[in-house]
């Protein structure tokens, strides 16, 4: 009987200031326990996450506090431009006295 392979979890963690940088950064990355602990801490302090395998995959190849790379930037842009919204649905749920 073949064993099935548990796929492992992996995280990356993104800063973007834009006053400050000219990309985004790479903050954290990890496999296992520590994705596990970097999706948890997005979850506590109510930082949306976008699931997406082949991005993860190619920022976990870069250096922490790197920014990433100008073939990255439409798909990291498709991200923020996600959290964006999804952020200011929650600050206006927040606004409302409502709780999603």
């Amino acid at each position: 009987m073949a064993e099935e392979k548990k796929e492992i979890t992996q995280a990356v963690a993104l800063s973007y200031d834009t006053e400050k940088d000219s990309a985004p950064k790479v903050v954290a990355k990890g496999r296992g326990v520590t994705a596990e602990n970097i999706l948890k801490t997005a979850k506590n302090s109510f930082v949306p996450v976008y699931q997406n395998k082949a991005l993860t995959q190619m920022l976990m190849a870069l250096e922490l506090d790197s920014e990433i790379p100008p073939e990255l930037y439409q798909a990291v842009a498709e991200v923020l431009s996600y959290v964006y919204r999804v952020d200011k649905l929650l600050e206006l749920n927040r606004r409302l006295g409502n709780e999603l």
